[in-house]
């Protein structure tokens, strides 16, 4: 208790210095006049980064004289999602986790079906324009990649990258997000590997779709693709799950505040360059089935 006090006394001294020192330093920063043709000079940081470890640990330690310390088990990283019983059936996480993902992105169809759909304008503005700007990039991404092959391709790719952010968006709040369980990836693999099949046997028909097997590593690098699919992302999904458990455990009660600018990475931008992958990898083998 008497160390905890202490060193929050410490942070709140080294927090009011730093500001001291961020607002003297600012104040030169401005006074000075800046060299004609010379660049700008730039603001003062480490005045502005001691303040900030100073309050760190100010908080640390007054979340700790608050709540106490919590004892620090072992690390442990399981591969399967834990299962839960509903209505006397064992259902994986996934499986609820995926409702509710699914259950939000209808709730706002639903929502934009009622309220900016049916008042569209020529000149879009507000929510209208965010959706026609998203739609039309991932069409055009799409024709530049596999050319025109009707307006379901598109809708599948917007319907797998929404799922994928809505799965970024629940791992925010500490719960383990589906596209970090194999089954959840190889499921959308599959998919993905239907629709090559498909969009293959239709513009190609059945006999040059079965030329491309004269080959049989062909035939053994086209069923490999849902395998590299689906291990591609959960590798990365879970390799990220694994980084932010770690930094957790590692931290213990010092966990604060660090772990939410490195969540911003592996929670929100690694997710969204997955989904991005996903849905170019997607477009690459779809346009190889159909040449």
């Amino acid at each position: 208790m008497t160390t905890r006090l202490i060193l929050a006394g410490v942070g709140a001294v080294i927090a009011l210095a730093g500001w001291l020192w961020r607002r003297d330093a600012l104040a030169r920063w401005a006074a000075a006049p800046a060299p004609e043709g010379a660049k700008p000079k730039k603001k003062p940081r480490l005045p502005t980064v001691v303040m900030l470890l100073g309050l760190w640990l100010l908080i640390v330690k007054v979340l700790e004289l608050a709540f106490g310390v919590k004892e620090r088990g072992s690390f442990n990283v399981e591969i399967w999602a834990e299962r839960v019983d509903v209505g006397g059936f064992s259902l994986s996480m996934t499986v609820v986790y995926t409702w509710i993902i699914m259950a939000a992105l209808t709730l706002v169809a639903v929502i934009l079906r009622l309220t900016v759909i049916p008042r569209m304008q020529e000149t879009p503005k507000g929510a209208q324009n965010v959706l026609e700007i998203m739609v039309e990039n991932l069409v055009k991404y799409t024709k530049s990649n596999v050319g025109d092959l009707g307006n379901n391709l598109p809708a599948y790719l917007f319907t797998v990258a929404a799922f994928m952010v809505g799965s970024a968006i629940l791992e925010l709040f500490g719960v383990r997000a589906p596209t970090s369980d194999i089954t959840m990836t190889f499921s959308m693999a599959l998919i993905t590997f239907v629709l090559i099949n498909y969009y293959g046997l239709k513009v190609k028909g059945v006999g040059g779709r079965l030329k491309r097997y004269r080959n049989p590593m062909n035939l053994v690098s086209d069923l490999a693709i849902p395998v590299s699919l689906a291990c591609r992302l959960f590798g990365n999904m879970l390799g990220g799950l694994i980084v932010m458990d770690l930094l957790y455990f590692a931290m213990g009660s010092y966990a604060v505040a660090v772990p939410s600018v490195v969540g911003l990475y592996f929670n929100v931008f690694h997710p969204l360059i997955q989904a991005f992958i996903f849905v170019t990898l997607t477009l690459t083998f779809i346009g190889e089935a159909v040449e």
